[in-house]
């Protein structure tokens, strides 16, 4: 029972430690965001059903290097500002896909043909999903009270110091406080089935080309947390060691847009509804993308890049990827469990309120 408690908190301060730093980054972004984007304006952009407002979203996801935990609160500040749920979902789903560093790493690792899928199906699905959002989404579909929520118009006239300092203030109070609440609790659940599911057996489970299918894959993936920088020399090895390159593309696409601390975030503060289109969605395109990738590259061999030639890819790929130094993760990390404990302390003083109350009586 220890062990099983041990491998849990350390699986779950695993996953808070990868995301931590991009969350902390992601609040400091949304609030900026709160305080010089007008709702008006975003309603204009992201404020409809419109296929180009889900192109906008998804382009704009596709270039930022964030992962499905750090792309929440961003997300959530597009929805709470005024953005349709089709956007919202496209963007949370096309940034963790999708960033440049790791297309030139699927072009170093995979080859031309595996990465060159991988891009299309990177902008494609979040599109599908942008439309599968907006066309059966209920009340969620948008926040009516986005704009009375907005800025008021005199703080254009504040300083920039002023404006910068009441954005943090959002961003790590109203908005930090309840994302980071979800996500620990959603980390603390990947703890528990990374303990009751350990590393060792996955590893295995994927390594092995005759276990291998395509469900097992999306569903394996999407209770992972993964990374797509970061594991595509593991679907590359995979590959190597004969797994179809479907498994490839489904293993990157479902699991890094899908995470229990981002699903849960989705379910609690925008409406289980979104969290079961946006799961289901990317589990099932990635299963099709898999799909049509085998049937594509059939009987082909060669499709990884010499480790030699595709050196200098690898290394333009390294430079893009931003490196985060261990104490700045544990520290982002303190800042994230700080913040969720903060958002119990209403609860918290109640409780300490009425046992007092009880001591004296």
């Amino acid at each position: 029972m220890l062990t099983i408690l041990s491998d849990t908190v350390t699986a779950a301060f695993g996953v808070l430690l990868g995301a931590a730093p991009w969350l902390v980054v992601s609040f400091v972004l949304a609030g900026l965001m709160h305080e010089y984007v007008r709702p008006e304006r975003l309603q204009g952009a992201l404020g409809n059903t419109k296929l180009s407002s889900l192109a906008k979203a998804t382009v704009s996801g596709m270039l930022l290097p964030i992962c499905s935990c750090g792309v929440v609160p961003l997300g959530l500040g597009l929805y709470y500002s005024g953005a349709y749920l089709g956007p919202v979902l496209a963007f949370m789903a096309a940034t963790p896909i999708i960033n440049p560093a790791a297309v030139l790493l699927a072009y170093g690792l995979l080859g031309p043909k595996i990465a060159t899928i991988y891009l299309i199906a990177g902008f494609v699905i979040p599109m599908i999903l942008g439309v599968i959002g907006n066309r059966f989404a209920g009340p969620e579909l948008y926040r009516p009270d986005a704009v009375a929520a907005s800025v008021p118009e005199q703080h254009e006239r504040l300083s920039a110091a002023e404006r910068i300092k009441s954005g943090l203030h959002y961003g790590f109070t109203d908005l930090g406080l309840i994302v980071s609440k979800y996500v620990v609790i959603g980390a603390l659940f990947a703890g528990v089935v990374f303990a009751l599911v350990p590393t060792s057996f996955i590893d295995r489970v994927l390594g092995d080309p005759g276990m291998l299918s395509l469900g097992s894959v999306a569903v394996l993936a999407a209770a992972m947390y993964v990374c797509a920088v970061g594991h595509i020399p593991f679907v590359a090895a995979l590959v190597a060691a004969g797994a179809s390159p479907g498994i490839a593309i489904t293993f990157l696409m479902a699991g890094a847009a899908t995470n229990l601390p981002e699903l849960i975030s989705m379910n609690r503060l925008i409406g289980k509804r979104a969290a079961i289109i946006f799961a289901s969605t990317l589990v099932v395109a990635g299963i099709g993308v898999g799909y049509i990738a085998n049937l594509l590259l059939a009987g082909e061999t060669g499709l990884l890049v010499d480790p030699s030639k595709g050196a200098s890819t690898k290394a333009v790929a390294n430079w893009l990827i931003a490196s985060v130094p261990p104490w700045l993760q544990w520290a982002s990390a303190a800042v994230i469990v700080l913040l969720a404990i903060a958002s119990y302390r209403g609860k918290l003083a109640a409780l300490f309120a009425k046992r007092a109350g009880e001591v004296a009586a």
